[in-house]
Formats: structure tokens, sequence, C-alpha cells
């Protein structure tokens, strides 16, 4: 059961989750912000928040060295919330953690180590409005896709498919995880490139590790990559 704790206004909802698991005894939190000022992403980037968004935080335990499971089940959970509001939405996963709905990001997810064997994820869904002027990818929100929900309404939603989620990967362990999330992942079997800290690497999407990395085959074999930014060849802003 989860202890939902919703803010008016937070600098950061994973900062309040993070503030939670020094203090926590064994209980899972979810907290929650109106207004987020000094949200942040992947790679130090900022995450820009915008009124009637979800800005989500879960603090729970969980095991550090099994992290790549909940990035596969973070954004696999919200893939399922955006279905079973829409069951026809073209919405796909992006390896290792974006939500495409309509080929543009609708959210950020960022994974934190807590105090205590807790670990936090952030959630930020972009409900009912997208910022203007990405660089790096295109954006869009459930509301322009003519999805209509709340940020409380899904956060219901994205938390009900986590847990099942967990239980799924608690049964049925890493490999049938990895299986699933595949079944929803764009680019597979397809050409892309890698954006990673001081190069760009290209070849064939063939798919996950059993640690949830991205196996890249180049003209010179297989290659295991375990964080980057990936970009389809169709995409503008490669």
């Amino acid at each position: 059961m989860w202890q939902c704790l919703d803010y008016d206004e937070l600098g950061s909802t994973n900062d309040k989750a993070l503030e939670l698991a020094e203090k926590a005894t064994g209980g899972k939190y979810a907290v929650t912000a109106a207004r987020q000022t000094n949200g942040r992403g992947r790679r130090g980037r900022s995450w820009i928040g915008m009124d009637g968004n979800l800005f989500l935080s879960l603090a729970f335990p969980f095991p550090a060295e099994k992290s790549a499971a909940l990035v596969l089940m973070s954004s696999l959970a919200l893939l399922e919330a955006v279905k079973q509001l829409t069951p026809s939405a073209a919405v796909v996963l992006k390896w290792p953690n974006d939500v495409l709905l309509n080929g543009a990001k609708i959210s950020g997810i960022l994974l934190e180590k807590g105090a205590d064997g807790y670990m936090v994820v952030g959630i930020g869904v972009n409900v009912r409005a997208a910022p203007a002027g990405s660089v790096i990818y295109p954006v869009t929100s459930l509301a322009a896709a003519g999805i209509e929900t709340d940020r409380q309404a899904f956060k219901e939603i994205y938390l009900r498919q986590f847990d099942g989620l967990m239980d799924f990967y608690a049964k049925e362990g890493m490999a049938a995880l990895v299986s699933e999330w595949l079944r929803h992942a764009a680019g597979v079997g397809k050409k892309i490139s890698v954006r990673l800290p001081k190069t760009i690497k290209e070849g064939i999407f063939s798919g996950l590790d059993e640690e949830g990395r991205l196996i890249l085959q180049t003209v010179t074999g297989a290659e295991i990559i375990s964080a980057g930014d990936v970009f389809f060849k169709d995409d503008e802003s490669e």
C-alpha cells in the first residue's frame, strides 16, 4: 500500500522522496506536487514543470543492484497506463526509459538511490501541456493527443500498473520483464544511432541483454551499451 503525499509546491518531488527514505521504516511513499520548480531529468538535464502535469516520485525498498528492472518497469507502467485510458493510442517505448506518444516524448523518468535500501523513481508526465522548444526530442502531452485525464487520476492508474509489474517481475524474473518491454519497443531490428558522451555509434537495435542494456549490432560486431540517447533514422532532431 502506497502512502500518498501531495503538496501544493515542491522544488523536486525526488528530493522530498529522498528525504522520506532517510526516515522510513519499510513503507512505500508516492510523492506528488501541483507545481514543481526545480525538477531534474537524466544526465543532469532540467525537467520543465507545467501546471496540470504529473510530478510523481516513488520511494520504496528495492535492491540498487537490480535498478535496471526499475527502469523497464517505470516506462512500461506508463505505457500501460496510457493504453488503459486509450487502447488505440500510438504509444511505444524508447530505450532506455522514454515513452513516445504519436512519435513524441510525454515523460521523463529518473532513478536515484536513497538511504537504507530505498530507491526513488521520479516520473514526470505531460498530462496537460508540453514545454516548447525541445532541442533533443519532440515533445507532446496526453491532452494534445486527445487523452483526457488529470494528474491525480493518472497517478492512480499509473500506481496500479506499476504494482502489477512489480508482482510480474517478482514472479517471472528479469528475462520475462525484458521480453515484455521489447514487445512494445520502437526501433527493434532497425538502424539507430546512439549518442554517447564522446561519440555517436550506429548500428541495428538488436534487443536488450539480461540486464536491460541495449545490444547494438555494428559492422564490427555486437556492442553492449549501458546508457545513451537513442535516435531513429527518421528523427528530425538527430
